[in-house]
């Protein structure tokens, strides 16, 4: 029998939760679609995933969850090549895979260096251009508890790095008895595995950083100083429409204070180009933005309207517009990254030796590349040794190796 596939798109979040679909469909003849749906272009992705994994593997049910499936959940359903659709809520239970419950503990992200743990999933936000609610349900966190019994799995079975994940990842807590936050599951998971050698948040909402998280993304060691922030803009009124609940004044002071307490931390962001109403000056304020909170890391978007969301009523950039001003911020942004990585030559970093072995990414998200392969999930100490233009590139000096484990 074929082995089942479960094809990832779209989100860190998702990539964890593939984790546990492999697990439940170990054994069956069947291909997963785990869809995203945060713009148009995401579920032309899943429609073109879908139709990928029909042709590549002909007979196999093609079993389409996630976002995709919950948000445009009927022209997937219309599609030939689509067996049947498992609502994004009911996707991680065992029934809706005809799967046994088990009580084992996770298994290793098989042939990854790092692992992703969800501890938080939906969001009760709601900003106007976003349509992930609709897919991903009310906000929902995990049990520390649970969270911990996971990141042991994973450190047991040789992951030096564990990624936090969530939809709205510093929303965690408010729904769990004593009502606790993100800072408070951070500060629990090191002191209970305390051979976690590297903990690193995925995307933050910089409004809901309160003192004891700033406390740990600046003081504590074994969290990784890379912050990624969800900006989403760089003007005030546009901001307000998009009904975020920062201002630009607020993001730039938070950088400032990150920044000052722990200079080597890398801020990285996402941001929307084009968004309705948007004017030529309010797009240079986000484009300023890049400058005044030092990104490095830029996720950038045009905006693509999304049917429900209040947004898509108000009045549109054109498209072409939109396209432009994404080009604008990407190049401005990829200036900024070279500087900064050029800035790196001559640092020793301390890197996860990832897949490819000749590549890993230092505390700072930095890529560094070297030339002999290195057992993959060791930590090595690096010197960086030049800037290509495109990469770093880095001399191994030493490694504290610990392969990860490889099961399925």
């Amino acid at each position: 029998m074929p082995a089942p596939a479960v094809i990832t798109l779209g989100c860190r979040m998702n990539l964890a939760e593939s984790e546990t679909l492999r697990r439940l469909v170990a054994g069956q003849d069947v291909t997963v679609i785990n869809s995203c749906a945060v713009t148009e272009a995401a579920v032309r992705d899943t429609r073109a995933a879908i139709r990928r994994a029909a042709a590549e593997r002909p007979g196999m049910p093609v079993v389409v969850t996630g976002c995709a499936a919950e948000i445009a959940g009927e022209q997937l359903a219309a599609m030939p090549e689509v067996a049947r659709l498992v609502p994004n809520a009911a996707k991680l239970l065992p029934e809706s895979w005809n799967a046994a419950p088990s009580n084992n503990p996770p298994v290793p992200f098989a042939g990854h260096a790092r692992a992703f743990v969800d501890v938080q999933n939906g969001c009760d936000h709601r900003c106007t251009f976003c349509i992930i609610p609709a897919g991903r349900g009310p906000s929902r966190s995990q049990p520390a508890g649970a969270v911990i019994d996971r990141i042991h799995g994973f450190v047991e079975a040789g992951h030096r790095e564990v990624v936090l994940t969530g939809v709205d990842l510093t929303s965690y807590g408010p729904d769990l008895p004593g009502a606790p936050t993100l800072g408070s599951l951070v500060e629990r998971i090191l002191r209970h595995v305390p051979r976690l050698e590297r903990l690193r948040l995925s995307s933050t909402d910089g409004a809901e950083v309160d003192e004891r998280l700033f406390a740990l993304l600046t003081q504590e060691r074994r969290v990784m100083p890379h912050v990624h922030l969800s900006l989403q803009a760089g003007d005030d009124l546009i901001l307000k429409r998009m009904r975020r609940r920062h201002s630009r004044a607020a993001a730039v002071a938070l950088v400032e204070r990150l920044k000052a307490a722990r200079p080597e931390i890398a801020i990285g962001a996402d941001l929307i180009a084009g968004f309705p109403t948007e004017t030529e000056e309010q797009a240079a304020n986000t484009l300023a933005i890049l400058d005044d909170c030092d990104v490095v890391h830029a996720h950038v978007f045009p905006y693509s309207p999304r049917p429900g969301t209040p947004a898509a009523r108000m009045p549109q950039v054109p498209v072409a517009v939109a396209k432009a001003r994404a080009a604008a911020l990407r190049t401005h942004a990829a200036a900024r990254r070279a500087r900064w990585l050029a800035g790196l030559v001559g640092t020793q970093q301390s890197v996860l030796v990832e897949r490819p072995s000749t590549r890993g990414h230092a505390p700072c998200f930095a890529e560094l590349h070297w030339a002999t392969p290195l057992p993959l999930g060791a930590i090595a100490t690096c010197r960086v040794t030049g800037f290509d233009g495109a990469r770093l590139h880095a001399t191994p000096i030493g490694t504290a190796a610990e392969p990860v484990a490889t099961a399925a």
